[in-house]
């Protein structure tokens, strides 16, 4: 079997998947290290996981998209996390997704900015619920936020 050269994977990792390619539930865990090396799963790592464990990649992409925690976009360089918990949701959490977006000029399926700089995820509990709505960029938690103060603090990660 010729093994698909350009997924960039370590040798950590190459010897983590050897070491699970014939366990039960390998792909889960196999999947999680690649994402762990690499903050997501490329077209090419994806190949290169079907072709190292001799599933299919249909497979694996099944695994991946069942999984919302996967990744098949690489994130930015300053990972935004917007809670829609319930008391975030229920406080406005789903207007700052929006707003950071909108000044992004991000979507539901364009995660990144071209630049790389940022990227949008909604999570589903950041655990500050007594400050909701709430934002993180890169684990700095920002509480109790309106729409209107994202630009601000989207503007001191830009320098």
């Amino acid at each position: 079997m010729a093994y698909v050269t350009n997924a960039g994977f370590s040798k950590e990792l190459e010897a983590f998947i050897d070491e699970w390619k014939t366990k039960p539930g390998n792909l889960i865990m196999i999947l999680h290290k690649v994402q762990e090396e690499q903050g997501y799963i490329s077209k090419e790592a994806a190949a290169a996981v079907a072709e190292r464990t001799g599933t299919q990649l249909a497979r694996v992409y099944g695994v991946m998209s069942f999984y919302h925690l996967f990744k098949t976009q690489r994130p930015g360089k300053n990972k935004i996390s917007i809670c829609l918990g319930t008391a975030c949701y229920l406080k406005g959490g789903q207007d700052l997704i929006d707003e950071a977006r909108s000044i992004l000029n991000l979507t539901e399926e364009k995660i990144s900015t071209d630049d790389g700089l940022f990227s949008v995820e909604p999570v589903r509990c950041i655990g500050c619920c007594g400050l909701a709505p709430v934002m993180s960029v890169n684990g700095e938690v920002y509480g109790k936020l309106t729409k209107n103060q994202i630009a601000g603090i989207l503007d001191k990660y830009r320098k």
